[in-house]
């Protein structure tokens, strides 16, 4: 799920520098490159409809950014950006992207930084767009000043969000009906995935962990956390949520208590966290969801999937259904 939404998290509360940053991708059924252009009058007619869809006005956290022609020269600070617009077909209009975006392996991967991005380092590339997940350094404000057009997007708080945003850099970079056929595509797959999990008919607990030391997790306020929720799923980090906070750190003897019947884990990455781990932690023991665990209830994520809201959703959406199913088998 920059995607910042939980490498932030690990970053500030947990005191991690995120290596899986921007939650290596080697599993995924998403695209991996854009497609080939064609030859002859289909790359003409292409090139001619591209043309008539500019200048276009993509709406964004920053507000209505106009862009005169399709832009060729994208630098994304944002590797769930980066995961999209290699995903619509625009990848051969990237010419950089941070230091974290890692998927896919094609992304022309460079030291910039999304989380302390500067001005005159991205300025270097003559880019004539820059997408970005968070305005850190003032980002927005001194691209603008340089006469470089911004996308500012940040994490979605639901599904539609993330698909806005696909469609969004669809039109921003003349891949409109590629972004739709995208969308379209995850949004099949997401409903069959959650359609095909069973119903218990009391709710299943769960806790998601973010980071550790500490056990850091995510409510159902997040966007992660929203996604589970679509699955009839009790996130035992709600009630723990007094001050408003959407990653809350649990005590070990708040998770004993809570018995959570499924474990999903979102730091195998960055703390190495496995079944086997968590079965050693004091006290867990007596945890149903570690009871269980050669029943799959104990789920390692890819943390990079995980934190990121681009096309791989579909793979994240899909693991949670199977450990749902396995857990009642």
């Amino acid at each position: 799920m920059h995607s910042r939404l939980h490498n932030s998290t690990r970053r500030v509360a947990v005191g991690l520098v995120a290596a899986s940053a921007l939650l290596a991708a080697g599993c995924s059924s998403s695209k991996s490159a854009s497609a080939p252009a064609a030859s002859g009058s289909t790359s003409a007619t292409s090139a001619a409809s591209s043309a008539a869809a500019f200048p276009a006005t993509i709406t964004a956290k920053n507000g209505a950014v106009k862009l005169a022609a399709e832009p060729r020269k994208i630098v994304s600070l944002s590797p769930s950006a980066t995961e999209d617009l290699f995903a619509i077909g625009a990848g051969s209009q990237v010419t950089a992207v941070d230091d974290q975006s890692d998927f896919p392996a094609s992304a022309p991967k460079t030291t910039l930084s999304g989380y302390k991005p500067n001005a005159e380092a991205i300025a270097k590339y003559n880019p004539d767009l820059v997408v970005v997940a968070d305005d850190s350094s003032q980002i927005v404000e001194q691209l603008g000043k340089l006469n470089v057009p911004v996308l500012w997007f940040d994490a979605p708080n639901t599904l539609d969000d993330a698909y806005t945003q696909i469609t969004g850099l669809g039109a921003a970079t003349g891949h409109t009906a590629a972004a739709a056929t995208e969308v379209a595509g995850m949004k099949q797959q997401i409903t069959e995935a959650i359609a095909a999990t069973k119903k218990p008919a009391t709710p299943l607990k769960y806790y998601y962990e973010v980071g550790t030391p500490g056990n850091y997790s995510a409510t159902s306020k997040t966007f992660i956390g929203s996604i589970f929720a679509q699955f009839g799923l009790t996130n035992i980090a709600d009630p723990a949520d007094k001050t408003g906070g959407r990653y809350p750190q649990l005590s070990d003897e708040y998770l004993v208590t809570a018995a959570p019947d499924l474990i999903f884990l979102a730091d195998t990455k960055c703390c190495q966290q496995t079944s086997a781990t968590v079965a050693a932690r004091p006290g867990w023991s007596a945890i149903p969801a570690v009871k269980n665990a050669a029943k799959g209830t104990v789920v390692g994520m890819d943390d990079d999937i995980a934190s990121r809201w681009g096309p791989r959703l579909v793979d994240l959406v899909q693991q949670i259904s199977k450990a749902v199913n396995q857990a009642q088998g």
